[in-house]
C-alpha cells in the first residue's frame, strides 16, 4: 500500500512576516479492488463482488458484468479514457483534422466521450468543432495570474470565447479549438492549473468556505483539506485511475463555516465539522445529489474521521462506489441509488472493508455547525479575521464573464488585494485582503459601479443560471438570458416580447432552503410557459413571500 504526503502553501495577507502558512496532511490511499464478502443484510454475496478489476494500471468492467451497461460504459471499455492525458494521445488527436476525425467511430468518441476525462466538452449540436473546458479549482480559490491566463485563452477566440462561474466554485472557458488543446494544457499547467478529471464519471471539484481563513465565525480553513483532496484524487494533477471509472459523476465538500455556503446536502460526500473526545474532525453525509429524475438529500453515514485523516474514508468511499455502482441506466447510477439498494448499514459496511485497517468510528454527537445559525450575506464590503482587511463579494450575472472582465478582476485582485478571487456556488466572486484604506476606492471602480455590484437587487442575489442551450447539447431551453430578463421583468425593467413557434417551459419549485435549515425544494406547478414566468413568479413573491408591488409610471412607448 503506497502513501500519499502532500504539503500545501495557504497564502496570507501581503506584508506580513510570514507569507504563507504551511498545512501539512498525511493520507494513506487504498489501492487494492476489495475482495468479494457477504455483508449487507438481504443482499448475497455475488451482488457484493466487485465489477471492476486493474489491468495495465487501469480500472475496467469485469467480462461477466457487461450485459446490460450504458452506451458511455461501453465507451470506456473500448478505449480507456485517461490515456489520451497520461500516454499523451492528445498530442496525436489534437493534429487531426475534423473531417478525419469524423470517419471513426474510436476519434469520434474521444471527441464527444473520452475528452471530457481532460475536462474538454464538445459542442457538437450548438458549436461544432468548439469546446468548453473545465478547470479544477479547489475550494473556489484562483489567482490573478490564472485569471488572466484564463482571459488570454478565451480572447483569442473572439465572440464565441467566454467563460462561467459554475455552481461547483469553479471556471469554465468556452469557444476551445482541439488544436490549441496541448498548448493550452501546458499553460494552465505553468499557472497551477488543471483541467483534469473535471467531467463524465470523475469526481467534480471539490467545495469548500469561499471565505476560508479570513471569516471571523469560520470553524476550520477548509482550503488544505480541499486541496488534499484534489491532490489525492488527481495524483497531483498527473492523472489517477482508481479513481476515473465510477459509475458516475461524483461530488465532494467540506463545511467550514456555519453558513453552509458549500451546500453540503446535495454532495456525494460532506465533510461535517465535530468533535470526538476532545479531538477535532468530520462527522459524514453521503449520497446527496438532483437530476432531472431524483433530487435526493445527503444521510449521515453514521461515521466520524479525524480532521488530520479525512483521506482513507474518501478513497474507500470511491472504491465502495466504482466496484459496486450501477452501470445500467445512467438516470440510475448515481451513488445514492447504490445505498438506497444495500441500505445505509450495509453501505457503511462495504465502506469499511475499503478502509487500510477496516475500521471506521461511528459518528460523533458533537457537531460543530450551529442549527439555528441565519446565513449571511456575502455580497458588499465585510471585515476579515486579520484586522484592518475586508473582503468585497461582487455579484456576477448568471456568472458570466468575458476577456476584459476577468482582466480588469485579475487587475483589482492586484491593485486593492493580495492578487487572490474567491468563487461562490452561487456564480458569483470575492475578493479577499483588501487594506481598509483601500475599500472606497475599489468600490468606485468603473467594473463595480456598472458590471458587478457589491449590492445587487435582492432577486439579483440569488439568481443562479446553468449553461443553457446556447452552449449545452442536453439543456432544453435558454437559460441565462432568459433568467436576467425575467428578474429584470420583475423589478420593472421592460423588454419587448416576440412571438414564438415553440414555446419554452420550465418546471417551478418552491421551498428549497440554504444555509443551517437547508432543505430542497418541492414542485409548485409543471411546464409553466417561459413568457408566463414573470406573472407566476410575482404572484408567489407577493403571496408566499409578503412582497409588495412597487408602482410606478408607464411610458408612453
Amino acid at each position: 500500500m503506497s502513501s500519499l504526503s502532500v504539503k500545501f502553501l495557504a497564502p496570507s495577507l501581503p506584508n506580513s512576516s510570514n507569507r504563507f502558512k504551511s498545512v501539512r496532511l498525511q493520507a494513506t490511499p487504498p489501492q487494492t479492488v476489495a475482495a468479494p464478502a457477504s455483508g449487507a443484510a438481504g443482499v448475497d454475496a455475488e451482488r457484493l463482488e466487485p465489477r471492476v478489476e486493474e489491468k495495465d494500471g487501469y480500472f475496467v468492467l469485469k467480462e461477466k458484468f457487461r450485459q446490460g451497461i450504458n452506451p458511455q460504459e461501453k465507451v470506456k471499455i473500448e478505449k480507456e479514457p485517461m490515456k489520451l492525458f497520461m500516454e499523451n494521445g492528445i498530442e496525436e488527436l489534437a493534429k487531426m483534422s475534423l473531417e478525419e476525425i469524423e470517419k471513426s467511430k474510436v476519434s469520434k468518441d474521444d471527441i464527444d466521450v473520452r475528452l471530457k476525462w481532460l475536462g474538454l466538452f464538445h459542442r457538437r449540436k450548438h458549436q461544432y468543432g468548439r469546446f468548453m473546458m473545465r478547470l479544477k479549482l479547489p475550494n473556489g480559490v484562483t489567482t490573478s495570474a490564472q485569471t488572466r491566463y484564463l482571459a488570454s485563452v478565451i480572447r483569442k477566440y473572439g465572440k464565441d470565447g467566454c467563460a462561467d462561474v459554475t455552481t461547483r466554485q469553479n471556471w469554465q472557458i468556452r469557444g476551445v479549438v482541439l488544436p490549441d488543446v496541448p498548448e493550452i494544457l501546458k499553460g494552465l499547467d505553468e499557472v497551477g492549473l488543471t483541467s483534469l478529471q473535471s467531467g463524465m464519471d470523475n469526481v467534480r471539484n471539490p467545495v469548500g468556505n469561499p471565505l476560508a481563513g479570513i471569516d471571523p465565525h469560520e470553524i476550520v480553513d477548509t482550503r488544505p483539506y480541499n486541496n488534499l483532496l484534489s491532490q489525492y484524487i488527481t495524483a497531483n494533477s498527473l492523472g489517477n485511475p482508481a479513481f476515473t471509472n465510477l459509475p458516475r459523476k461524483w461530488n465532494v465538500c467540506v463545511i467550514g463555516s456555519h453558513d453552509l455556503y458549500e451546500h453540503p446536502h446535495i454532495n456525494d460526500l460532506a465533510y461535517m465539522p465535530a468533535t470526538k473526545n476532545g479531538r477535532f474532525g468530520f462527522n459524514l453525509l453521503v449520497g446527496g445529489f438532483f437530476s432531472t429524475k431524483r433530487c435526493a438529500e445527503a444521510i449521515p453515514l453514521d461515521a466520524w474521521v479525524p480532521g488530520d485523516d479525512i483521506i482513507p474514508v474518501c478513497g474507500a468511499i470511491l472504491e465502495a462506489f466504482r466496484d459496486l455502482g450501477a452501470r445500467g441506466n445512467r438516470q440510475k447510477a448515481r451513488m445514492m441509488w447504490l445505498i438506497d439498494e444495500l441500505g445505509i448499514e450495509g453501505f457503511r459496511e462495504e465502506v469499511v472493508k475499503r478502509m487500510p485497517q477496516q475500521q471506521l468510528e461511528r459518528a460523533s454527537s458533537e457537531d460543530l455547525v450551529q442549527s439555528q445559525w441565519e446565513r449571511r450575506d456575502y455580497f458588499g464590503v465585510h471585515p476579515q479575521k486579520q484586522e484592518g482587511y475586508s473582503f468585497v463579494g461582487i455579484h456576477i450575472p448568471v456568472g458570466r464573464v468575458q476577456a476584459d472582465d476577468m482582466d480588469e478582476l485579475a487587475r483589482l485582485a492586484d491593485t486593492y488585494g493580495s492578487g487572490e478571487l474567491r468563487l461562490t456556488v452561487e456564480q458569483n466572486i470575492i475578493i479577499p485582503n483588501i487594506d481598509n484604506s483601500k475599500v472606497e476606492a475599489l468600490l468606485q471602480e468603473p467594473l463595480l459601479k456598472d458590471r458587478f455590484s457589491p449590492e445587487p437587487p435582492i432577486l439579483m442575489k440569488g439568481l443562479v443560471a446553468c449553461t443553457g442551450n446556447q452552449f449545452c447539447g442536453q439543456a432544453i431551453i435558454e437559460t441565462k438570458a432568459r433568467a436576467l430578463k425575467v428578474t429584470r421583468r420583475i423589478h420593472g425593467m421592460h423588454d419587448k416580447r416576440q412571438s414564438r413557434k415553440v414555446v419554452e417551459g420550465a418546471d417551478v419549485y418552491l421551498g428549497g432552503r440554504i444555509g443551517s435549515d437547508s432543505h430542497l425544494g418541492d414542485i409548485y406547478k409543471k411546464a409553466v410557459p417561459c413568457d408566463e414566468l414573470v406573472p407566476l413568479v410575482v404572484e408567489l413573491l407577493i403571496e408566499k413571500f409578503g412582497a409588495v408591488p412597487r408602482e410606478r409610471e408607464e411610458s408612453e412607448d
